[in-house]
């Protein structure tokens, strides 16, 4: 073999490592979610949300919870037994009310247990779809979020207090109608954390606990940590499995786009109904 053969040799490895690499990714991926699927006897989902990088133009494009991603989760749910248990692991920063709300209900109304685990982070609409689990899992330094409405750059509690606070005269026709709708968008929200606590706790205690947690009592980004929801009377555990942390470390910071959602696309019965191989 000559130089030039090497060369070209060389050049068509460098060229098929990054598909090489991607292809064993997801093969361990898959393998993972398979063993993780065969141990506890469950359904896991993963929604993943991670910031991501065009190839050419070289900036950032945040990733959030889209109906793209509800219409996958529901896919999932709908494949499994109404008996099986379902793992949903989060790593979201949020997204769309509606999208989160979709997955929130269809978990909710899931009649096999639904655990959610968080590994690092799941905010803003994440937390809503964690409180309609029957239980959430948290890693040591894992945290959950408020679920205020925002409208566009602002918090829909800031627009409410502008209009209690200034003089209605001083205030421009298009703040008027975002504080109105704010109103409604609070209202909307905390009904729905109702909805989906109702069956969790006392009627006084899920009011109390849709109120604090839509009510803008803090920032957008405040961080609720395990201890936080402890206090709080929310149903958490500390006691995060070690595998659903190596799952994480499978989905790196990424450079070109992954799916948002993945689960094993196969139907999902539970060991009663499951026909013999």
């Amino acid at each position: 073999m000559n130089t030039s053969n090497l060369f070209w040799l060389f050049f068509v490895l460098v060229m098929m490592q990054p598909v090489i690499s991607r292809r064993l990714l997801d093969a361990a991926r898959t393998l993972l979610l398979v063993r993780i699927e065969i141990k506890r006897k469950s359904r896991v989902i993963l929604l993943a949300h991670r910031q991501e990088t065009m190839a050419f133009l070289g900036f950032p494009l945040v990733k959030y919870i889209d109906v793209n991603d509800s219409e996958e989760v529901l896919r999932a749910i709908h494949m499994t037994d109404p008996d099986v248990p379902v793992d949903l692991v989060l790593h979201t920063p949020g997204g769309l009310v509606l999208a989160a709300l979709q997955i929130a209900r269809a978990i909710h109304k899931h009649p096999g247990k639904v655990t959610v685990f968080v590994p690092h982070y799941a905010m803003s609409g994440g937390t809503l779809i964690a409180l309609a689990a029957d239980q959430i899992v948290l890693s040591p330094h894992a945290v959950l979020g408020p679920v205020d409405p925002q409208l566009g750059r602002f918090p829909a509690a800031s627009l409410l207090k502008l209009v209690q606070e200034k003089p209605i005269e001083r205030i421009d026709d298009e703040s008027l109608i975002l504080a109105d709708q704010a109103e409604k968008a609070i209202r909307q929200v905390r009904a729905s954390l109702r909805e989906l606590l109702a069956d969790k706790y006392a009627a006084e205690k899920a009011d109390a606990l849709a109120t604090m947690l839509s009510e803008g009592r803090w920032t957008h980004d405040h961080a609720i940590t395990y201890e936080d929801a402890k206090e709080f009377g929310l149903c958490v555990s500390d006691q995060m499995p070690e595998e659903f942390m190596k799952l994480m470390t499978l989905y790196p910071q990424p450079v070109k786009h992954l799916p948002m959602v993945e689960y094993l696309p196969v139907p999902h019965h539970s060991p009663a109904t499951r026909k013999p191989t």
